[in-house]
């Protein structure tokens, strides 16, 4: 602490309370005696279920889609891999509900894909396999980033040492590369499954808002707003506890 400029307290501490203000004036407007009615309505129980539902499958998606992914642009110097790395990070910057309106014309029923699903029965727009790909599209930049940091970070010395022991490329991946990162791999996946639980943009245009099937909790929280802004804060107030519980067990750093 001592060897940081005094001036540096000054930002830092604007910073947190920029963030940590509208968060506590959120939870002093909850009406705490009828929180628990508010929270246990059929309606809001049945968002929060199908929030964590979908955020869990994303998270896991992201992970089995989004570790290769990393592992390609962090050890192969392909001509073109800036731009591939660039496209990965495009839904970093989009508005969510343009990348909802791309998911609509890539699996909608008039899709680049979704019309040919179609004539298979297969109709992905406006169901629950639509909330999961959206909160996936959204949330897999968030892993690959922190694995592919890691991965440049950690180099490559160990599993060339691995390598000319005579290890297959399938068992470096899998015994010295992952281990490697896993604390950088634990980190995305839970900034990933908390981007999934707060998505909001692309989940309503490509999979509308039906209750049990596609209203997560945010959706849930939107239409409270107009009806009754009391539930929407107490929800607000469920989904920021939510995801400050799981980021927080995740990141808990085990003791000595």
């Amino acid at each position: 602490m001592r060897s940081l400029p005094r001036w540096v307290l000054l930002p830092a501490l604007l910073g947190l309370l920029l963030v940590v203000l509208p968060l506590v004036s959120m939870a002093a407007r909850v009406h705490w005696g009828d929180i628990g009615e508010l929270l246990t309505s059929e309606s809001s129980l049945a968002a929060l279920r199908l929030s964590l539902q979908t955020s869990a499958l994303s998270a896991a998606l992201c992970v089995l889609l989004g570790v290769p992914l990393a592992v390609l642009l962090a050890r192969c110097e392909l001509p073109g891999i800036a731009l591939l790395r660039a496209l990965v990070l495009i839904p970093l910057v989009l508005p969510p509900v343009v990348g909802g309106i791309a998911l609509l014309y890539t699996f909608g029923r008039q899709g680049l894909l979704g019309r040919h699903l179609e004539l298979l029965g297969i109709q992905i727009a406006f169901s629950t396999t639509a909330v999961v790909i959206a909160q996936t599209f959204v949330a897999l930049p968030f892993l690959v980033i922190s694995l592919e940091g890691a991965l440049r970070t950690a180099g490559t010395r160990y599993e060339q040492a691995a390598a000319s022991l005579g290890a297959r490329p399938t068992r470096v991946l899998l015994q010295v590369t992952l281990p490697l990162v896993l604390p950088a791999l634990a980190s995305g996946t839970v900034l990933a499954f908390a981007r999934a639980l707060g998505e909001f943009g692309a989940t309503i245009t490509f999979a509308g808002s039906l209750q049990g099937t596609t209203r997560t909790l945010p959706l849930e929280i939107y239409l409270q707003r107009e009806t009754d802004p009391e539930a929407a804060v107490a929800l607000s107030f469920l989904l920021m506890v939510v995801a400050v519980a799981v980021i927080a067990l995740t990141r808990r750093r085990p003791t000595a």
